[in-house]
């Protein structure tokens, strides 16, 4: 069975929506990977750092979703990463309110020794070099590396940035980061821009507007599904990650063409994770559920014209 390793956090949020607002939940760039992930036939684990307040109710669910959670590191003392955020009305803007480090300030990422020689890294929002050093411990090549980054450490850690995208195969970003990784407001000519970085494919996500997949001149666009209830969409982006990064694992195929279905299956476990907050829907989702949705996703675009 082909491994997946996932760098990221594990994470508590806090969120206000127009449709309400959480305490602490559990959430995190890896958590949302890692639950999309899992969905698929394939061996995951996670790598990251929390501290002593992080309940272990959290864990016994990662594990339940046959996540291997041998690379969290658990500080004695330590408090837990945390965000909390108030979104805008239209849903696609958002303030921070709070962004305390806490364990993550010091992270050392230990990758467990049976991940060393894991197929496919999905390198999830972290700093730089803290992806780099993941990188640096694989004892054998992976088929597949994926980063995703945001425009934070573009603004405050580009050298480091730049330096891990040389290393990577596939980027995930928005488009407002595209634009400014490039300093190209055309989308096409940022992704060409991208790809003269390192990256031979560029993801760029553009939330309820779907996602565009960028390969030399090929170019595929997926749609986001129209749906009737939006209520949070953080971890949406992590959750389209997980799912193209773990269509990937599975498939063992890496062609323009296959990432062209992971993009899909991203898109489509996305869908899921903005109808409730945090990682609430993501947990009792079935895949009884994906599969139905998927077909909407075919039937949405499928159509027959002659030319």
């Amino acid at each position: 069975m082909n491994k997946l390793l996932i760098v990221g956090t594990v994470a508590f949020d806090a969120i206000e929506t127009p449709f309400g607002k959480t305490d602490k939940i559990l959430g995190g760039a890896a958590t949302y990977i890692g639950l999309s992930a899992s969905f698929f036939n394939l061996q995951s684990a996670i790598v990251s750092v929390v501290g002593d307040d992080f309940p272990q109710e959290h864990l016994d669910l990662l594990t339940s979703k046959n996540i291997d959670i041998s690379g969290i590191e658990i500080v004695k003392g330590g408090k837990t990463f945390f965000w909390s955020g108030l979104y805008h009305n239209d849903l696609n803007s958002r303030d921070t309110l709070v962004t305390e480090l806490n364990v993550l300030a010091d992270f050392q990422p230990k990758v467990p020794q049976n991940y060393k020689d894991a197929d496919v890294v999905m390198l999830g929002n972290l700093h730089p070099l803290v992806q780099s050093s993941v990188l640096d411990q694989m004892e054998k090549k992976p088929k597949l590396v994926v980063l995703d980054t945001m425009n934070f450490w573009m603004d405050c850690a580009l050298p480091e940035l730049l330096e891990v995208i040389k290393r990577v195969d596939v980027i995930t970003i928005n488009d407002e980061e595209a634009r400014q990784l490039s300093g190209e407001y055309s989308l096409v000519k940022a992704a060409n821009k991208i790809q003269e970085l390192g990256p031979k494919y560029v993801v760029i996500k553009k939330g309820e507007h779907g996602a565009l997949l960028f390969h030399n001149r090929e170019v595929f666009f997926a749609p986001a599904l129209p749906l009737e209830d939006v209520f949070d969409p953080t971890g949406a982006g992590d959750t389209f990650a997980g799912g193209f990064s773990g269509f990937i694992a599975q498939s063992e195929n890496i062609s323009f063409g296959n990432m062209k279905n992971a993009i899909i299956y991203g898109s489509n476990l996305a869908s899921f994770c903005v109808e409730k907050f945090g990682t609430e829907r993501m947990q009792t989702l079935s895949k009884a559920e994906v599969a139905i949705r998927l077909q909407q996703f075919k039937s949405l675009t499928q159509f027959d014209i002659e030319i």
